[in-house]
């Protein structure tokens, strides 16, 4: 069977700056990867350009069959992926109910409210609060709940856990084995490989915008040599 997601040789730039320099990458269905990489190697530029937020790009990427480089931006989602930034880009001002009656559905299904509460109670505790009122792990989870309303199929995430408490990357980290066993696919995008290898399948190793390595999960320890040569731990 083709993978869900097929990338070949990706390029993007963001106006001179040649960012992606030939990015291969395949997804099944129902499967967590997580790009692994030192900063400033290119893996939030590969889920951007992904998404076509990066217009300036060249290649293949395939989403279930159809290629997606000349899809516009604002149908992107339509075809079932969902993009979770670094940034979350909640509405500070509106409570976390209004943030999770706000998404549009742009394919089938989507998670009730009763559902996305039922998958963050710590949302449901605090359904009446504003953003501004949130923690930093709140926000993040809202952020993934708001795309789990909008029917998308295919997550990614860039750095869910970047600055959270442990016991909150714990919960980003059962939420995310849920899903899976849902059939979510998740792209990951993630420093803390020690987090990934709990929730991922396969890891890829990203270096000077390329992928330089891939491998599944339980062979981590006989990859440590190149993970650590890729991440300089």
């Amino acid at each position: 069977m083709s993978p869900l997601l097929q990338v070949r040789d990706l390029h993007s730039w963001y106006g001179e700056s040649h960012i992606l320099h030939g990015v291969d990458l395949d997804v099944s269905e129902g499967e967590t990867i997580t790009i692994l990489g030192r900063n400033g190697v290119g893996k939030t530029t590969t889920l951007r350009t992904i998404m076509g937020l990066v217009r300036q790009r060249k290649g293949e990427i395939r989403y279930n069959g159809e290629d997606l480089i000349k899809v516009p931006l604002h149908k992107t989602a339509h075809h079932g992926l969902g993009f979770v930034p670094e940034e979350r880009g909640i509405f500070a001002t509106l409570s976390v109910s209004e943030n999770l009656t706000l998404p549009p559905k742009v394919a089938e299904g989507g998670m009730s409210l009763d559902e996305i509460f039922e998958l963050f109670p710590n949302l449901h505790e605090r359904r009446n609060s504003r953003g501004t009122k949130l923690s930093g792990g709140e926000q993040q989870m809202l952020a993934m709940a708001r795309i789990l309303r909008t029917g998308a199929k295919t997550l990614l995430l860039d750095e869910p856990t970047e600055g959270l408490a442990p016991v909150i990357v714990q919960a980003i980290g059962d939420v995310l084995r849920t899903l899976k066993s849902r059939g979510m696919t998740v792209i990951l995008v993630e420093q803390n490989f020690r987090f990934a290898s709990r929730v991922a399948d396969r890891f890829y190793l990203m270096d000077h915008g390329r992928m330089v390595g891939t491998f599944p999960v339980k062979e981590l320890d006989a990859n440590m040599a190149m993970l650590n040569d890729v991440l300089g731990v």
